[in-house]
């Protein structure tokens, strides 16, 4: 009896080493940076700088946001711009909802703390060698708040992911 567990523990292990392995080898870069106590203001851009050598491969880009209990909206809207190394700049306005219909957190974690992984480009070609500068600010009001004077309360990081797409 012990044998047969020893067997099928050792399956399982082999199974979700080969997963995890599977599931990092696509990713090209990874960071996360820290919002100052949990609270970001609107001007607060956060900037990750970005080299490319592979001028052939398709990615996936994702925008990573860690959350606490302190977060009081469903939906999370930002501003993301990638500056090229040419200087060709492309601007977007994403709307992500962070929370179910019920109010229930989105995302991962078994704590008070949430990460979600957003995509924000998809089958993307970085086309250029160099440096790509991506930042990435919120536009989340409350009605009272139209000009953003108040700092967006529970964000704890904000990461940049960048995957290889494996077809």
């Amino acid at each position: 009896m012990q044998t047969i567990l020893t067997k099928n523990n050792c399956v399982i292990t082999l199974l979700c080493t080969l997963f995890l392995v599977s599931c990092t080898g696509a990713i090209d870069y990874s960071n996360y940076k820290s919002i100052d106590k949990h609270q970001w203001f609107s001007e607060n851009e956060i900037t990750f700088i970005v080299n490319n050598t592979d001028t052939i491969s398709k990615k996936n880009v994702f925008i990573n946001i860690r959350n606490n209990k302190d977060y009081e909206f469903s939906s999370l809207f930002l501003i993301a711009k990638i500056e090229f190394p040419s200087g060709f700049q492309v601007i977007d306005t994403l709307e992500y909802e962070m929370t179910d219909i019920e109010g229930n957190w989105l995302g991962s974690g078994f704590t008070e703390l949430k990460e979600n992984k957003l995509f924000y480009k998809e089958n993307v070609l970085f086309s250029e060698k160099g440096d790509y500068k991506f930042n990435i600010k919120h536009a989340t009001r409350s009605i009272k708040d139209i000009d953003g004077q108040l700092p967006l309360n529970g964000i704890t990081d904000v990461g940049l992911s960048i995957e290889k797409v494996i077809e």
